[in-house]
């Protein structure tokens, strides 16, 4: 239809002409209450926004002489941060002579990485900064993360007794 007619009809009923396809041949057009359209939309990124949860670094620090029992302590730590959705930044810090031992730094950060391999994917690996040693973990997407709760399927008799042989 004509564009002056479409404008007339759009006048009539108080509505307003909006071009949705410009590029298309001829363009199309919609009649709509413009402002309302807008107050929706904002409307409907507001709430988007109030479902979206932002993801946080928390930070857990460690010293290269931690006891086997705190090391405990933090990989509990770490693994109720990780279900809950946060990353975590794993920091050994180095003081004085320590610097020179930073093959324990290395092997504690694998050790950590190796234990909560099933509840977050190594986003960092272990790197030095100035006096501390880091690396970051991330939970696992949720796909992956049922994948992992799933129990393994138990081996068929005839490979239970090959791997027992």
């Amino acid at each position: 239809m004509p564009t002056a007619e479409a404008l007339q009809k759009a006048r009539e009923r108080n509505l307003d002409l909006v071009e949705v396809a410009p590029t298309a041949a001829p363009p199309v057009c919609r009649m709509m209450d413009y402002g309302k359209y807008k107050y929706q939309q904002i409307k409907k990124e507001r709430q988007s926004r109030r479902t979206q949860k932002a993801t946080e670094v928390r930070e857990l620090r460690l010293r290269p002489k931690i006891s086997p029992h705190d090391i405990e302590a933090k990989l509990r730590l770490a693994q109720r941060l990780l279900s809950e959705g946060d990353k975590v930044k794993i920091l050994v810090i180095f003081r004085g002579r320590e610097f020179t031992h930073q093959d324990l730094g290395w092997k504690l950060l694998r050790s950590i990485a190796e234990s909560v391999k099933d509840k977050a994917v190594l986003e960092r690996p272990p790197s030095m900064e100035g006096g501390r040693m880091n690396l970051i973990l991330a939970p696992l997407p949720p796909k992956q993360a049922k994948e992992a709760k799933a129990p393994a399927k138990e081996p068929k008799p005839e490979l239970k007794e090959a791997i027992n042989a």
